[in-house]
């Protein structure tokens, strides 16, 4: 049975790879401002220091994040700026789809920093990020991840 898709080339895959980076990176840079700004307001003085930490790890994972996403352009350019291999595609593929799990868990976080305003309760923090976290990985993770194996 002939297969419904046609494969890409590797000079295809890769420009694929580098506009996904490009569509994933201008709001994982977004987030990063609004974070390092909210440290400077007010309200965020008279969090707990558990909430404070909770925005910390945030950042820092949104920071990871960002060096995940832009890996692969960094690679290309300096490993194989005027080629592309099998293994680049494959690696760069690797760093974008990484990227998405530390920005997940760094909105999940902070999801609790804003609950823990909205309703000063750690129980309720803690369910909105596990609740967060749940949707994010499920979406972005699992969802992909099992119709790719019903596929085959």
């Amino acid at each position: 049975m002939p297969s419904q898709y046609e494969p890409n080339t590797l000079k295809e895959q890769m420009r694929n790879v580098i506009e996904e980076a490009r569509m994933v990176l201008p709001g994982i840079q977004a987030l990063f401002g609004f974070q390092t700004i909210a440290v400077f307001n007010q309200r965020f003085l008279d969090l707990p220091g558990a909430m404070q930490l909770c925005h910390l790890l945030a950042l820092a994972l949104v920071v990871l994040s960002i060096a995940l996403a832009m890996a692969p352009a960094a690679y290309h350019r300096i490993v194989e700026s005027h080629q592309v291999s099998e293994q680049t595609v494959r690696l760069s593929s690797w760093f974008i789809c990484a990227a998405l799990a530390p920005l997940a868990g760094g909105l999940a976080l902070d999801m609790a920093v804003v609950l823990y305003l909205v309703a000063p309760s750690y129980a309720l923090s803690a369910a909105g990020t596990a609740a967060t976290l749940a949707l994010l990985l499920g979406l972005w993770f699992a969802f992909p991840l099992r119709a790719r194996r019903r596929r085959g």
